[in-house]
């Protein structure tokens, strides 16, 4: 299955890296910011100092083995399984892992935060890529701000945002909590029904199953996607990622007939609305939002 978009090799580690991570803040005191001018003067102006890149990364080996290899085979004629059936606990396994390979690396990008004395990081961008001796390589990389104010978050906050969205966020009274993710996969058997819909039924004709397939995990990730949000204590989550990939598994042992896997990805950052001096917090926003970016 694709695991997003590639990310580039070549990148020396400078001094202060830390397990898994390459912190980018120099003894002199000076600092490198992934952030385009325009991003680094809304970030200044809403009150926060970039202190340095952060990246974070771990390399995962992963695998799927199925129940003979096609799990798909074992539900109901026509149906769709999520990765929650008994019959299917290597999927549940495999998106635990997807789960902890992303937050492990973000964890590591936010302990390099921690030791350059950053509040939080924004413009954080996750990438996964085949490692060249085996497995998956997991990164998160963004730039690490501290705010120039006595109220401090607790825990160091995590975003997508660039520097204006950010910034555009502050100023309506949201404040980003951190990352969420929706990861979801389901499989469904590409029995006669589909087959027959697709080879032997007129052009112009819906093929209800794989509608079906696509639907529910989008559907599952997007629940998910919420679930993490409000573990992260937002109030809603704005969406930035929204990915959908479809695979196929031979099935010899079934007629020489297959299953399809649909992996959903969601990306986005749980926000949570603060009160102002004079200002009400207003009411709950909805569960889902988007920032539009300027061009």
């Amino acid at each position: 299955m694709a695991r997003g978009p590639m990310t580039q090799r070549g990148e020396a580690a400078l001094p202060g890296a830390g397990a898994g991570g390459t912190a980018r803040s120099r003894a002199d005191g000076s600092w490198d910011s992934a952030l385009a001018p325009g991003e680094f003067a809304a970030v200044k102006g809403a009150g926060f100092d970039p202190v340095g890149q952060v990246l974070g990364t771990a390399v995962f080996q992963l695998g799927y083995t199925g129940l003979w290899g096609c799990p798909g085979a074992w539900s109901a004629p026509g149906g769709v399984k999520a990765p929650a059936s008994r019959w299917e606990s290597s999927y549940a396994q495999l998106v635990n892992t997807l789960y902890t390979a992303r937050r492990l690396a973000l964890a590591r990008a936010v302990d390099e935060c921690r030791a350059l004395g950053g509040d939080g990081i924004v413009g954080v961008t996750l990438r996964a890529e085949e490692f060249p001796a085996g497995g998956v390589e997991f990164t998160a990389r963004g730039t690490a701000v501290r705010a120039r104010s006595r109220t401090r978050p607790r825990v160091p906050f995590t975003s997508h945002l660039g520097g204006q969205d950010f910034a555009k966020l502050l100023h309506g009274g949201w404040v980003p909590t951190g990352l969420a993710f929706g990861i979801s996969i389901a499989t469904r058997h590409d029995d006669w029904r589909t087959v027959r819909r697709v080879r032997w039924t007129a052009p112009n004709q819906e093929v209800d199953g794989y509608t079906q397939l696509i639907g529910h995990a989008r559907h599952d990730a997007r629940n998910r996607l919420a679930l993490d949000a409000a573990k992260n204590g937002g109030d809603g989550v704005v969406v930035d990622e929204a990915e959908l990939t479809v695979t196929e598994t031979e099935c010899p042992s079934f007629g020489s007939s297959r299953d399809l896997a649909a992996e959903a990805v969601l990306v986005g950052t749980s926000i949570a609305r603060y009160a102002r001096s004079g200002r009400p917090a207003g009411p709950a926003p909805l569960t889902i939002m988007r920032l539009e970016r300027e061009h």
